[in-house]
């Protein structure tokens, strides 16, 4: 087939997972322009919830739409499975970003990018409780504890201890948004089995930003000065949602998932560089550097595997 051929071509491999991992990191600063842009306040949970909603409504319907043009099978979903897909929209959509958008709202894009990619070490880590093929070795418990040391170096100011820099409302509801993900990937992993990947990730992302919507409007939220700017930067994060979701599953079709994964220690480079060129947030910083260079190594460490001992891995939510 044409498509298998041309996803399963090195150099398009490539240049894919890049750029899917591009998409990804520039919606850190993409949230934060956008709390500017509609002055949406660090402590307007509700219209922070209102913005997350909307674009996750539209990023599904859009994926929706890609995926009725691919032929697959979007109305096919029996009472269960839409019950299954709801709850998993429930988390890996309104609970997941719930914490991530506040957490955003109190620390740097670039602090962000970097303490989220904690979610590969927590995927690793559960995936060491549920799945017997996929228990921790010595090469992914030292990349786990490398990508840890990361996410403490980002939290050191000169000669302050760890707690003086890091706040819970910021970087631990980050924190806590990656173990969200994270758990729910595994149960979203468990459905792809019996429903299209990307019929299943449409909606749950409608579904979950339906929701979160709801809740931001019935807490007082409002998107307020939505003018050309604004509504072009929603319209951007809900299409690269959307591509990137459809591009990296089918990268996944046609590829080795382990091949594929480890394209992923480039999403916090990506954020953590747009951050600073957009936001004008300090990269240079040494605790930056140390961290994103310490993240970066432990993911390598985590997903990079011997060609003769291929592995399984989540793609990103």
């Amino acid at each position: 087939m044409r498509g298998a051929a041309f996803f399963s071509r090195p150099r398009n491999v490539v240049w894919l997972a890049t750029l899917c991992c591009l998409l990804w990191g520039s919606a850190y600063p993409a949230i934060k322009s956008g709390y500017a842009l509609l002055a949406i306040g660090r402590d307007d949970t509700a219209s922070q919830l209102v913005f997350a909603g909307w674009r996750f409504v539209l990023a599904g319907v859009l994926l929706l739409g890609m995926a009725r043009a691919m032929g697959r099978p979007v109305f096919a979903l029996s009472r269960g499975d839409l019950g299954r897909i709801t709850l998993l929209g429930l988390t890996q959509t309104s609970l997941q970003y719930v914490f991530f958008y506040v957490g955003l709202a109190h620390t740097t894009g670039v602090k962000a990018s970097i303490l989220n990619a904690t979610g590969t070490f927590f995927s690793v880590l559960l995936a060491h409780f549920i799945y017997h093929d996929d228990r921790l070795h010595r090469r992914k418990l030292l990349g786990c504890l490398v990508g840890f040391a990361g996410v403490m170096a980002v939290n050191l100011r000169g000669g302050q201890e760890l707690g003086a820099a890091f706040t819970w409302l910021g970087d631990g509801f980050i924190v806590v948004a990656a173990f969200v993900l994270s758990a729910a990937s595994i149960y979203g992993k468990r459905l792809s089995q019996q429903i299209d990947a990307m019929v299943m990730t449409a909606y749950q992302l409608a579904i979950g930003g339906l929701v979160l919507s709801l809740v931001g409007h019935a807490g007082g939220g409002a998107l307020h000065g939505m003018g050309v700017a604004a509504a072009s930067l929603l319209f951007y994060m809900a299409v690269l949602s959307a591509v990137a979701f459809a591009l990296w599953a089918a990268l996944l079709q046609h590829n080795r998932v382990g091949g594929v994964a480890v394209f992923n220690f480039l999403i916090p480079v990506f954020g953590a560089l747009l951050s600073a060129l957009f936001l004008g947030e300090d990269i240079l910083a040494w605790r930056n550097a140390v961290a994103l260079l310490l993240v970066c190594g432990g993911i390598w460490l985590v997903t990079a595997e011997p060609r003769t001992t291929p592995r399984e891995n989540a793609p990103p939510g």
